[in-house]
């Protein structure tokens, strides 16, 4: 298995006179130096371009004359890599592109330059997002601050990598395709939650369901525009349309918390892992909590069910990650009543109502509780309407499952 691969030190792989390189003292960039930028400034890159992977970002820059004299070492040319060396991302990393504008890395950063005789560019690029970075981090000690390790220690990690440039290519190449295909089924998602938002929107906010589903109007045009009647609802405090009734959103759907899941602590290897609010962004990871499989039948979750983390990060989300246990501070959404689509886009619709609540508490951290979803305030229409919108949307939740599940294959390989 070990055939072709070869043990070196992180300093044998990179540029032998500029191959690390740590961003400048905070106190080299200071405000009162930086400029309005002109054709003979230097942008000074920042965490922000290796963390959203894009140059546009940040606006800070040096004039000519500071970086001959002082700032030319940390110089950013096309093709170096760039690493998040501090705050909560670190290890983030971000290979420069040959477009750049010229420019120099701040305090945050640190720059590598390779020795492409020995390492391919996009190896490396997979090798520390996916392998080296662990034994990184691993290294960074106790401190309560995330902080990389010294470059003198960064240059003597070891770690195995195929020696040939060829096999190397080929590896990345596999690679690439992989994350090609996972992108493509992102934005085919990206489209489908768009597409079923527009019908969700054109029917229970824009009232242009087509009028003859309301059963006083004949044809397919849309109910409000072809002057279907709208009343006052005093709930509501606006008009909607005849037959439509005000409710809230514990009137649609059941919201069952999770639990705190230290207690089931797997005994063997049977276990289901656990979803917090990290993996509800970002599906499991080795480091994700275990649990035993006999964990209440109430708080287990399975592809297609709908969350609501109502703690700290408010979010709506359809789950296509695995079967997997509920920790606190998450709803698992459900109704005996109501079509999944309908409470789905309920809840993501009255998302920027509750995050306003928070913003009102001056604090970025949410805490909804069932007092404010029994004091919210929504349209339920006739379930004849919600059924037959289901029809067209339940087709396209499943279809962004099944290409979840599939991005989350193509992840593990």
């Amino acid at each position: 298995m070990n055939k072709g691969f070869k043990e070196f030190l992180f300093e044998d792989i990179v540029n032998k006179n500029k191959g690390f390189l740590r961003g400048p003292f905070g106190g080299s960039l200071k405000k009162e130096i930086f400029v309005p930028k002109d054709k003979n400034t230097y942008k000074v890159y920042e965490q922000g371009v290796v963390l959203r992977k894009n140059i546009e970002i940040g606006d800070y820059y040096i004039e000519e004359d500071y970086f001959n004299k002082t700032m030319y070492r940390f110089e950013v040319c096309p093709k170096d890599f760039l690493v998040s060396c501090s705050g909560a991302n670190y290890g983030a990393i971000f290979q420069m592109p040959e477009n750049i504008e010229k420019g120099i890395i701040n305090q945050a950063l640190l720059r590598i330059r390779l020795n492409n005789k020995l390492i391919n560019d996009d190896y490396f690029n997979y090798f520390f997002s996916h392998h080296l970075v662990n034994q990184i981090i691993g290294k960074k000690g106790d401190s309560t601050i995330p902080n990389f390790p010294p470059v003198s220690v960064l240059k003597k990690l070891k770690f195995k990598i195929h020696s040939c440039i060829i096999y190397q290519k080929q590896i990345a190449k596999v690679l690439s395709d992989l994350d090609a295909k996972i992108e493509v089924n992102n934005k085919i998602n990206q489209e489908l939650e768009a597409r079923a938002k527009t019908l969700y929107d054109y029917w229970f906010v824009q009232f242009d369901f087509p009028a003859y589903l309301s059963g006083s109007l004949s044809g397919a045009e849309g109910y409000k525009s072809s002057g279907g009647k709208m009343v006052f609802n005093k709930d509501l405090k606006r008009e909607i349309p005849e037959g439509w009734k005000a409710g809230t959103l514990l009137d649609i759907a059941t919201y069952v918390n999770g639990l705190a899941c230290q207690k089931y602590r797997p005994l063997d290897e049977s276990f289901l892992p656990v979803i917090k609010i990290r993996e509800m962004k970002g599906g499991f990871t080795n480091d994700t909590e275990k649990v035993r499989p006999n964990v209440p039948d109430r708080i287990k979750i399975f592809d297609g069910d709908i969350l609501f983390s109502w703690s700290a990060s408010l979010e709506v989300i359809q789950w296509a990650g695995g079967n997997g246990a509920l920790n606190q501070h998450i709803f698992k959404v459900t109704s005996n009543k109501y079509p999944k689509s309908y409470y789905y886009f309920e809840l993501l619709n009255y998302l920027q109502h509750f995050k306003m609540i928070a913003d009102l508490r001056k604090t970025t951290m949410g805490h909804i509780t069932q007092d404010h979803l029994k004091q919210s305030r929504i349209v339920i229409p006739p379930n004849l309407i919600i059924q037959q919108l289901d029809e067209k949307l339940k087709p396209i939740l499943d279809k962004q499952v099944v290409l979840q599940r599939e991005n989350q294959k193509l992840s593990e390989l």
